[in-house]
């Protein structure tokens, strides 16, 4: 297998096309690039921004340039020397008439050659949860139309744009609606009911994603055809596999998939590990999409005396969403009391028919606790093959899922159930709905709720865990280089919670946990005449304000004269907007209260106003020292990145500093017309601006790998010791292999130990602290971003290093 050396992520759609990516390659080539790692290019739903919608596995999709302009952007690839890795979606397809298959399900049912193809239960009709209302009140408002389509004279029952296909046999009763609806094979539904009932499995709570059944080789043949094509042809050298664990055996269809492929396919997957988590070890995979490596990298950057006095300040302001595990119980129990009622229902179901002899009401207690203490995302057992670590995993829900219940009988059968592999469907619908409640209560509501320090709140994160350090961390990669060296290393993805550069100027905030809250507490003043007295208080509540003044924090311009901060308005809204519909409090998707949501975004839009000067002044003042820490911040994740084992992978323009919020704020265009001007810019590390020397740093450490790619592939991760007074405040290792290595230096918490603009400290901030310097890695050094050579000798003063530039990548000379 030829690994890459590096990914860079493109987001096709929204103006992004083959074409325009057959451009950027000359650019993507000499900034070291070795694999253009693409987002979804299969036929999508109309409009889509994504790509995951997928409508037809087996075209490239038109809206993006077609199959024409996919080879052209190929042709360009191959004449640079550069591979495509493409992110394809196994486990669902969009739930649309666009869909052919979906279509044909809708038209013949059970019949329907595709009927299988699909996740559906079909002791029913299918349910179609597309109403705003009850069947009964949009059929006498008179929003049920017959259509007839004037081209092809095939008919369907309208609603608004929702075109539903008739079964041929029905037409017959097409003067009563009401009766040519019963007598179809789906049902419309009220899409406010899809939470307590559905026939289909669907992507978390997402109806308009209907899950594919993958692990029948039917349904992988058909709907692999073309992507396994493109990997014949050598066109895609990689695949990134969208959500492993909502497949019903992930392991299968890996090995499926791997057969199909062929040795030489690189492969990885999307799958969230929690902390100490490791992926199967029989997985036919080269890692994961590096969510872990974001969350070892805050464990590093985050200081653990900083989080403490955060967490006491936070407590006082926002007492109810606080403590971070009673805020996960209430979050998973509303999960699963609410939002996938469906699913456990089904769970309760099934496993009633297995244990006659339990009360479904005793089932169902005992499912929800142990969702609800489910520690990981999902175990993989297949037939009673649940493996030790698995059983660990099982048996740590038993006791906390037992904490809570009375009877414990209920319990003890059903993980007897998912241990002895008797209740094949109960074991598989079990695993495949873990991981989205987890997911749904953790990524996309606690994080939303408990906003103590929003840059912990990232995915893959566990922000109540006390950072570890620089030993937790050197620990970390050990294990990463053990057990999966060729996953990719990523610190921004389209999944991301924020720019990989706004987290790390928001690290700098546990470092001096008073300057934040005297700075909440006097713009909380300020600002108060832009609260809204409503009913339940005044809005925003102190929490929301919290969150709302660390978001801004994050995205704050240095320079925000002259309109930049007004400029940010649109942007803060909107996500002040979706931030208070996920954390399902005052408001939610579900149940929008629009009075409590335009409070909300008038504060927040106050907040940019370019009327607010003095608050600017103040809040800008407070954030000098954050700033300056933030930009060191991001340049040591940076080389850490690129030197770390794993793969770095560089989200679209983020090469360049990345200040975006959460989607669709970071899938914004990027300017790779500035990207390529800079990237040409000569001159000293000392002279370059900021964001500009963090492009030149990407390029220096992606042209080292792409010169000595078996040393980061193979090569050993050695912690550097590190002696002296200020040695908390750097860490260092090496990388090395058959005498050669490059060595990696970082600084660490850095808040106000920075002159304003200068992003290093002096050599008298360092004083003794120096790197300790094995024999093998002993000798004359040049420090690649200088040009400057080293002391060759058994110590490397840190003063001689980081007291005159902000990272250190050194080799031998």
């Amino acid at each position: 297998m030829t690994l890459p050396t590096s990914t860079y992520r493109l987001q096709f759609r929204d103006g992004m096309t083959f074409d325009r990516a057959a451009e950027l390659v000359p650019y993507l080539k000499a900034l070291g690039i070795s694999h253009l790692y693409a987002s979804p290019i299969f036929t999508a739903a109309s409009g889509s921004t994504h790509g995951y919608d997928v409508t037809d596995a087996n075209e490239i999709d038109p809206a993006i340039g077609g199959r024409e302009a996919f080879e052209r952007l190929c042709a360009e690839l191959k004449e640079a020397g550069l591979g495509l890795i493409l992110d394809i979606v196994p486990n669902h397809m969009a739930a649309s008439v666009e869909n052919a298959w979906w279509r044909d399900v809708l038209r013949y049912g059970k019949e329907s050659r595709y009927a299988g193809y699909f996740d559906i239960d079909w002791s029913e009709p299918l349910t179609l949860p597309v109403l705003g209302k009850p069947f009964e009140e949009a059929l006498a408002d008179g929003e049920l139309q017959i259509f007839t389509d004037q081209n092809t004279g095939e008919r369907s029952l309208a609603y608004f744009e929702t075109h539903l296909p008739l079964h041929p046999d029905s037409l017959a009763e097409a003067g009563d609606i009401a009766r040519l609806h019963e007598v179809q094979h789906w049902r419309l539904t009220h899409w406010k009911t899809a939470a307590a009932h559905l026939s289909y499995r669907r992507f978390f709570e997402v109806t308009g994603l209907v899950g594919l059944r993958v692990e029948e080789e039917a349904v992988f043949e058909d709907s692999h055809r073309v992507v396994l094509d493109l990997v014949r042809s050598g066109q895609v050298q990689g695949l990134r596999l969208d959500h492993i664990d909502g497949l019903a055996d992930p392991k299968a269809y890996l090995d499926r998939l791997r057969q199909a492929t062929g040795p030489e396919t690189y492969i990885i997957v999307e799958k969230i590990l929690s902390h100490g988590e490791a992926l199967p070890a029989d997985w036919p995979i080269s890692g994961t999409t590096g969510y872990e490596f974001i969350a070892a990298l805050a464990d590093l950057f985050i200081d653990p005396k900083g989080i403490a006095g955060l967490q006491t300040s936070y407590a006082t302001i926002a007492p109810g969403t606080a403590d971070f595990q009673e805020g996960m119980r209430a979050a998973k129990t509303l999960m699963v009391e609410r939002n996938f009622a469906g699913e456990v229902s089904r769970l309760t179901k099934l496993a009633s028919a297995t244990l006659p002899d339990t009360s479904e009401a005793e089932i169902k207690k005992a499912i929800r606790e142990m969702l609800i203490a489910f520690p990981v995302y999902r175990t993989y057992g297949q037939d009673a093959a649940m493996d030790t670590r698995e059983t660990v995993v099982l048996d740590k829900v038993r006791q906390e899922a037992g904490r809570h219940l009375k009877d414990r009988r209920a319990l003890e059968a059903i993980c007897g159930l998912l241990r002895s592999g008797r209740a094949e469907e109960f074991q598989r619908r079990f695993q495949q709905l873990s991981g989205p409640v987890m997911a749904k209560a953790m990524e996309d509501t606690l994080f939303y709720r408990h906003n103590r320090l929003l840059a912990a709140n990232e995915v893959g994160g566990e922000p109540d865990a006390t950072p570890g350090g620089i030993e937790a961390f050197h620990r970390f990669m050990q294990d990463r280089a053990a057990e999966q060296p060729h996953g990719l290393s990523a610190t921004s993805t389209h999944d991301t919670k924020r720019g990989e550069d706004a987290r790390a100027r928001l690290y700098a905030l546990s470092e001096e946990p008073d300057l934040w809250r005297r700075g909440v507490e006097r713009w909380r003043q300020m600002n108060r005449e832009h609260l809204t007295e409503l009913p339940g208080g005044l809005t925003p509540e102190g929490n929301v304000e919290w969150m709302l003044y660390q978001a801004l924090a994050g995205i704050w311009p240095e320079d925000f004269s002259e309109g930049r901060a007004e400029k940010l308005t649109k942007r803060f809204t909107a996500y002040a907007e979706k931030a208070i519909r996920e954390a399902k409090l005052g408001t939610s998707w579900d149940e929008p209260h629009a009075g409590y949501e335009a409070a909300v975004r008038q504060y927040a839009s106050a907040l940019t106003a370019s009327s607010s000067l003095t608050f600017h002044e103040d809040f800008a003042e407070t954030l000098r020292p954050v700033l300056s820490a933030g930009y060191l911040n991001s340049l040591s994740q940076t080389l850490i990145k690129l030197t770390a084992p794993g793969i770095p992978d560089i989200y679209q323009g983020a090469e360049g500093f990345d200040f975006s919020l959460v989607d669709p704020d970071n899938r914004r265009p990027v300017d790779f017309k500035a990207l390529r001007k800079t990237l040409s810019a000569h001159g000293e590390i000392g002279e370059l601006t900021v964001p500009v020397l963090k492009q030149r740093i990407v390029e220096i450490g992606l042209h080292l790998r792409r010169r000595q790619p078996k040393l980061f592939a193979e090569g050993r991760y050695l912690p550097l010791s590190i002696t002296g007074s200020r040695r908390d405040h750097a860490v260092a290792f090496a990388r090395a292999l058959d005498g050669d290595y490059a060595i990696t230096v970082v600084p660490r918490l850095m808040l106000g130990w920075l002159d304003p603009g200068v992003l290093f400290s002096g050599p008298e901030f360092w004083a003794d602290t120096a790197i300790e310097i094995p024999p093998g890695l002993q000798g004359i050094k040049c420090d690649l971003l200088t040009g400057r050579h080293l002391d060759p000798g058994p110590k490397l003063p840190l003063g001689d290093i980081l007291g005159v530039q902000p990272v250190a990548l050194i080799e031998p000379d």
